[in-house]
């Protein structure tokens, strides 16, 4: 599957939109909460598209002035395209755009009970740093987890 990455603009905010609520059962955004992260100047939005220009998925970052963590604040990968590697070139993207910004690390959180995300991170380098008790508004728990991100130059190549 050929998949193009970019930034994402105001226009692709019906796309997000429409992703979060197939990809989510609870714990969305709302439209206007997007809207803010999409448009906001310490936020990044990667996005993943096919051939036709359909999203497939998308990432966002945030950065706090004066700090050296970025934050995977959203993540998502269209709920049939899972598996095909998307999430994995999204997530290299979003470390990159981290990395470029100045980012010594990269946090998220994720829900105890998403196995395929949490594999996910623990592939790309993502450790567990934190147990989240009754983080998510279903009562589910969660984790907080961290990535050093190794600077240009002396990253491994595999």
């Amino acid at each position: 599957m050929n998949i193009t990455l970019r930034q994402g603009r105001a226009e692709d905010l019906d796309a997000i939109v429409h992703l979060e609520q197939i990809a989510f059962a609870d714990d969305r955004f709302s439209r206007r909460q997007l809207w803010h992260l999409l448009n906001r100047g310490h936020a990044q939005t990667l996005v993943a598209e096919d051939e036709q220009g359909a999203l497939l998925g998308y990432g966002m970052l945030l950065f706090r002035r004066g700090s050296v963590r970025a934050r995977l604040y959203s993540f998502c990968v269209h709920p049939d395209a899972r598996g095909a590697g998307i999430g994995r070139r999204l997530l290299e993207a979003l470390e990159r755009e981290a990395r470029e910004r100045g980012a010594e690390s990269l946090s998220l959180e994720v829900r105890a009970d998403n196995r395929v995300a949490l594999g996910l991170y623990r592939r790309m380098g993502f450790r567990l740093r934190r147990w989240l008790a009754d983080y998510y508004a279903d009562g589910c728990d969660g984790w907080q987890m961290e990535k050093a991100l190794a600077a240009p130059c002396c990253q491994r190549v595999v």
